[in-house]
């Protein structure tokens, strides 16, 4: 009997060692879900969804203030936007005042030669007449109170301005706030340069072929006589009796008569750098 038992002690230790091995396996084969790698992979998956989401998000909202045909005037959507209604083309004499409805005046008769506007930050006032002939062209004037728009924030405004191309800058004493966005009857008052509807106001108005008389007109002074470096002076007084108002006429022109037209010294055909796409 104790040889018999002897004989069948090997296969009770290869059993055992079987036994082992299945148990190993089945530990194995039922292993815990990697519930870490699987966190880990959705945490990847929405973070890049999350910024695919921003970045469309951002380009939907920068492609709002777009002008196109089914968006003629983005500055709709701007909060503080003044429009008004005016007529085009109402020139008067270098020696003439207009007595603008806005201060500073977006719209109306003004000086049949235009202040230059391809990027100039005008260091003193420039008179009213001439930089309302830039906004019929497409531009975008920002007028700027000297004693409230210093430092870092005239910077700011600067950079906005320096050669682009349908951008003019300059200070305007008295203004009643800080800074003055204007472009053709559109007119938008702020506190601070690094109020975002800044660069809304721009993108909005710059060239825009639907909000503008004379979209495209020419910006450079090149043999206008308009003299950059020592521009007409702006007047802080209130204009006289003798003044040209707001319908283009002149104090005892005949009823319906206009003011005698100035010479206009080119056609408004851009001969600076064309504007960018919009």
């Amino acid at each position: 009997m104790a040889s018999g038992t002897q004989k069948q002690g090997p296969k009770n230790a290869r059993g055992k060692q079987s036994a082992v091995k299945a148990a190993r396996a089945s530990v194995v084969t039922k292993k815990g879900t990697p519930w870490g790698t699987i966190a880990a992979v959705v945490a990847v998956v929405l973070l890049a969804a999350g910024v695919f989401s921003y970045a469309y998000i951002k380009v939907s909202a920068a492609e709002k203030f777009v002008a196109s045909e089914d968006n003629k005037d983005p500055s709709s959507q701007i909060q503080g936007v003044v429009k008004v209604d005016y007529a085009s083309g109402q020139h008067v004499q270098s020696t003439q005042r207009v007595a603008y409805d806005q201060s500073p005046p977006f719209g109306g008769p003004h000086d049949g030669v235009w202040a230059d506007c391809t990027g100039v930050v005008y260091p003193t006032p420039v008179r009213n007449e001439n930089m309302v002939h830039t906004l019929e062209h497409g531009s975008v004037w920002i007028a700027y109170n000297p004693d409230k728009v210093t430092g870092a924030a005239l910077d700011k405004l600067r950079d906005k301005v320096e050669g682009t191309p349908y951008m003019v800058m300059s200070p305007y004493p008295g203004l009643d706030r800080p800074i003055a966005l204007s472009s053709w009857g559109h007119q938008l008052k702020l506190d601070s340069a690094d109020d975002e509807r800044v660069d809304q106001f721009i993108k909005s108005l710059r060239t825009n072929n639907y909000e503008n008389p004379e979209p495209g007109g020419r910006c450079d002074s090149n043999q206008t006589g308009f003299d950059s470096a020592n521009p007409p002076p702006f007047v802080a007084e209130k204009p006289g009796a003798d003044a040209v108002g707001m319908d283009g006429k002149a104090p005892g022109a005949a009823s319906g008569a206009p003011t005698a037209p100035a010479t206009t010294p080119a056609a408004p055909v851009s001969t600076s750098a064309a504007p960018p796409s919009q």
